[in-house]
């Protein structure tokens, strides 16, 4: 007899206040003007509903279910997904980081469908991030939600705060990684992971 799927259900987070469109637009229109820009001139007058309307987007993390189902096999090596793309926004300088995630798990007794991985990335990246918080998080959600005898997490991004302003390295990637459970303390394994040899 099989084992029912079960599914994990990811919201935002709860210390997030609810979200002020208009005042975030006045607010827009307030930084236009601080910065010598008439906000009711001409293009700009429609520029704090995008401006607004963009931030919203990419602080709201779409909520979905994480379904996970049986081991039935007994599949005991790791499953990774490669190259999953995702945009955040720096809580420091309110400017996009973007890059590719790999996110993977060894299994224990539960599976998750390939596309949940991707849907994990996705809801994590967005809000006011930094991407060691991201890929913790990415890495706590599938320990949490799978059991999995490891998991393993490596991010690499594009900082516009970097690449656009300030030292302008635009060819700079950033990488972060989480490994937990036996992908931790095994080399050869995190380097399966992220498809490498083992140094």
């Amino acid at each position: 007899m099989s084992t029912p799927a079960h599914a994990t259900a990811l919201h935002a987070l709860p210390d997030e206040a609810p979200i002020d469109r208009d005042a975030a637009m006045l607010a827009v229109g307030d930084l236009l003007a601080a910065l010598g820009f008439d906000p009711d001139e001409g293009d700009l007058v429609e520029t704090p509903r995008r401006v607004a309307d963009a931030f919203i987007e990419m602080i709201t993390p779409e909520p979905f279910e994480m379904t996970t189902f049986a081991n039935e096999d007994a599949y005991d090596e790791p499953v990774v997904v490669r190259g999953i793309p995702f945009v955040s926004l720096c809580r420091h300088h309110l400017l996009p980081f973007r890059g590719t995630a790999t996110v993977g798990y060894v299994p224990g007794d539960r599976l998750v469908g390939l596309s949940k991985l991707a849907r994990v990335v996705a809801h994590h990246s967005r809000g006011l991030q930094v991407q060691e918080a991201l890929t913790v998080q990415i890495a706590r959600t599938l320990d949490n939600a799978l059991e999995p005898r490891g998991v393993g997490v490596v991010v690499e991004a594009e900082h516009l705060c970097m690449s656009a302003r300030g030292v302008r390295t635009d060819a700079a990637l950033t990488t972060t990684t989480a490994f937990r459970g036996v992908l931790a303390a095994d080399p050869a394994m995190q380097a399966r992971f992220v498809g490498t040899r083992p140094v």
